[in-house]
């Protein structure tokens, strides 16, 4: 029996279908056990080795490295403070010490209700408008200690659900173009690939 619900197994198999070998889908499965359970769970670590012949260890080696994988149960909400040079000059530092006496969590941890975890974040890249705030990967664009207290407010009663999903949906649209590919014809590239990488050696 899968670790993935019955459309997200389907999707897993989608993906690894893509790649010439089964494990070059491992980032894309880390990122659908997310999707589904909101962080990488042991198990779902286990079913990503499964699927893509590898260890369990090497699952984790690779999710430990990236920023947008975790590895222990994170809010629902992931908001993340830059403090990088340009958002620190514009108070990203001030920023973050606001959310964290907001929240009553220290940068790292998740609030008691479960509905936030705060990071304190490198460069996100929207250096104009700084200190620079995410919420799940969005930009929030809330750089006063008053707009954050305002977001965090409308997070609690539901609100921006249209542009903030729960975290670990990584996005809402799916790009299934690649997907569209016969599959007996990706087959065909493989043996072809594996053949002539056989007669090389």
């Amino acid at each position: 029996m899968s670790y993935f619900t019955e459309s997200r197994q389907a999707r897993a198999e989608q993906l690894i279908a893509v790649y010439p070998e089964a494990r070059s889908a491992l980032i894309p499965l880390c990122h659908l056990v997310q999707e589904q359970d909101g962080y990488l769970s042991e198990d779902g670590m286990v079913e990503v080795a499964k699927l893509c012949g590898i260890t369990p260890a090497e699952v984790r080696g690779t999710a430990s490295f990236y920023d947008m994988l975790h590895t222990e149960p994170v809010g629902k909400y992931l908001v993340g403070v830059c403090t990088n040079i340009a958002c620190l000059l514009a108070g990203g530092l001030e920023l973050l010490e606001h959310a964290e006496g907001s929240l009553g969590i220290r940068a790292g941890a998740t609030t008691q209700d479960g509905l936030f975890t705060l990071e304190e974040t490198e460069c996100l890249a929207d250096c104009d408008i700084a200190p620079c705030v995410q919420v799940n990967h969005r930009y929030v664009r809330t750089t006063t200690p008053e707009a954050f207290d305002g977001l965090v407010a409308e997070l609690r009663e539901g609100g921006r659900a249209s542009e903030i999903p729960s975290h670990g949906t990584l996005v809402r649209t799916r790009r299934d173009l690649a997907l569209a590919v016969n599959p007996d014809d990706i087959a065909k590239e493989r043996a072809e690939h594996r053949a002539a990488t056989e007669n090389a050696s």
